[in-house]
């Protein structure tokens, strides 16, 4: 057996078995051009994620990069949207219709302006707040009754800049190192979401 062969076996080895019981959205723009910027937050958390768990978010499908990961003891299908912001409802309800997942088990991963970097705030449901991605998701699957987790990504410098260029623009190099702080507290809030603590994982991680 040759090492690819084994790098295969140990992948297969990692992923769950069957129906997933969650679908984690972690919300973003595809492309190089948008790595490191304030609106690719849920990407970022979804990239840590995929690191510390050992799994790939690489096969296309439901016009989303998917990967199957298990959470404690619940299997769940991570996805990042590659429809742009805008439209991250597309491949959210299409997952969901597939799976026949309810509403109640999807989590979705976000960037906040009205946080710091490094901070996050969980919330069992709500309304779109401004956020193009989570009002596509709303209006495509008819419900704001999904839990989410905003990332802090830092507001504006000053009053009169454009809001779309300061979510487009890029992390400095200190934000980022706060950001894989909130990207590794989101998965662990995660854990407990998935395990029916959402309260627990409020207490814990709320800023």
């Amino acid at each position: 057996m040759g090492i690819m062969d084994i790098f295969a076996q140990l992948e297969s080895q990692r992923k769950p078995a069957g129906k997933p019981e969650w679908i984690i959205a972690g919300l973003g723009n595809p492309g190089l051009v948008y790595e490191k910027t304030r609106h690719n937050a849920g990407f970022i958390a979804m990239d840590f994620l995929a690191q510390k768990e050992q799994i790939q978010i690489n096969r296309m499908k439901f016009k989303a990069y998917c990967g199957d990961v298990t959470l404690g003891e619940h299997r769940c299908l991570l996805l990042k949207p590659q429809t742009y912001m805008n439209n991250s409802g597309e491949a959210v309800a299409e997952a969901m219709q597939f799976y026949k997942i309810d509403i109640s088990h999807l989590i979705v991963v976000f960037d906040d302006i009205s946080l710091a970097p490094g901070k996050l705030r969980i919330r069992r449901k709500g309304s779109a707040g401004g956020h193009n991605g989570i009002k596509s998701i709303i209006e495509l699957t008819g419900s704001e009754n999904f839990s989410r987790i905003k990332l802090g990504v830092g507001q504006k410098p000053n009053k009169n800049m454009n809001l779309a260029d300061w979510v487009l623009s890029k992390f400095s190099e200190q934000e980022l190192e706060e950001m894989q702080k909130s990207a590794g507290n989101a998965c662990e809030a995660l854990k407990l979401i998935v395990d029916s603590q959402t309260d627990k994982a409020m207490n814990l991680y709320n800023a």
